[in-house]
């Protein structure tokens, strides 16, 4: 039986990188490999993690064979995880790389693992480098793809900012749809569970809130939207759902609620989102909203394309490749003003308009099609 072990965050850690690799295994034993993920005892010291807790409540998942073994600051654990590899021989390991601060540790794992002469590495790339810059980012990203044998990534961004580093073999492929969340549940009743009146219009923005990502553009937007319908009162504006843990200082988005009296037209949901509780928040919404200033790919949008959720996304990384303007969403610029007017947009072409698209698009999003790339670079 081919052996394949993935490495990157899995439980006890939490969030969107970990249900992926997650994901990926089920996927490899599907098509009868034996599968197993080396994550982490300690991922990020308290400077590097923003949030409440890197770890989640919910039970380890029993099909999956998971080892906590990983210390990304400590060099004897690489050593002895490495040499751990070294024996194991996997056939291919498959290792996440999201920000350089992980080289040193993936880095010198991966050196130890491969000099068994057997074991291949293929790396699935969510980014080269990272969306805040930190002093090591060139030197740490340089040390760990030198032992990688081939390359995953997910957008012509990251493609771009592989290829400034290696030539070594790579191929993109779309991010999998995240179809391990459940079934969509019917509106009126998820909006029943949050505890949402059924009658509301929701456009929902989700996950970690970091600057990047927009939302304080979202909340002008919708001050944009307040100002218009003071002067056309028949204008409708939907309730903006924010579901997902603030990632820095939530004081620059409170000082624009409180300026722009936003309050009636949210839902803050601040907290990190169990992943029971996500075919509600998605099941909920009328639309996905990613006002992102810049981006790689995303995560919620596949999650999006699941639950047959048209969306808006700015015109930025492969957000517009991800989402064709007016079949399974609206693409517009970063900016308020523009924002605004896709939201309306939305509204106006109806959640009918998008569905048949959307049903059509989500296809091209399996996991197969990433089992397959990762045995091609091999």
């Amino acid at each position: 039986m081919n052996k394949v072990v993935i490495i990157g965050p899995a439980h006890p850690l939490r969030g969107g990188l970990a249900s992926f690799n997650e994901r990926l295994a089920r996927q490899f034993q599907q098509q009868g490999w034996q599968a197993s993920i080396f994550t982490f005892s300690l991922q990020y010291p308290g400077f590097l993690f923003p949030g409440t807790t890197q770890y989640s409540s919910e039970p380890a998942p029993a099909d999956i064979d998971i080892h906590v073994c990983i210390n990304s600051i400590n060099p004897i654990s690489w050593l002895a995880v490495g040499n751990r590899l070294k024996k194991l021989a996997p056939d291919i390991i498959v290792v996440r790389y999201w920000l350089p601060f992980m080289g040193p540790a993936l880095g010198t794992i991966l050196r130890l693992a491969k000099s068994n002469a057997h074991t291949k590495v293929v790396c699935i790339a969510d980014n080269i480098l990272p969306h805040e810059k930190r002093p090591g980012d060139q030197q740490f990203t340089q040390y760990f793809i030198k032992p990688v044998d081939g390359f995953i990534t997910m957008s012509d961004k990251v493609m771009n900012d592989l290829r400034t580093f290696t030539q070594k073999p790579a191929v993109q492929v779309v991010h999998p749809l995240y179809d391990n969340f459940g079934a969509i549940v019917d509106k009126q009743l998820a909006k029943l569970h949050l505890g949402i009146d059924p009658d509301t219009n929701i456009i929902l923005f989700f996950g970690f809130i970091r600057q990047y990502k927009g939302l304080d553009l979202l909340l002008e937007a919708m001050h944009l939207l307040q100002q218009q319908r003071v002067a056309d009162p028949s204008i409708q504006i939907p309730i903006l759902l924010v579901a997902g843990e603030f990632y820095e200082d939530r004081k620059t988005y409170d000082e624009l609620v409180a300026k722009y009296q936003l309050s009636n037209l949210l839902i803050l949901k601040t907290e990190f989102i169990a992943d029971s509780e996500v075919k509600y928040y998605l099941s909920a919404a009328d639309f996905v909203i990613q006002p992102y200033r810049n981006a790689t790919q995303s995560g919620v949008t596949p999650l999006a394309y699941h639950f047959e959720k048209p969306m808006l996304v700015t015109n930025v990384g492969g957000l517009p490749q991800m989402v064709p303007h007016k079949q399974a969403g609206i693409v517009t610029e970063p900016t308020p003003i523009a924002i605004a007017e896709g939201i309306l947009q939305l509204y106006q072409l109806g959640e009918g308009h998008f569905l048949p698209y959307l049903i059509e698009e989500k296809k091209k999003y399996s996991w197969d099609n990433l089992v397959a790339a990762i045995r091609q670079v091999t």
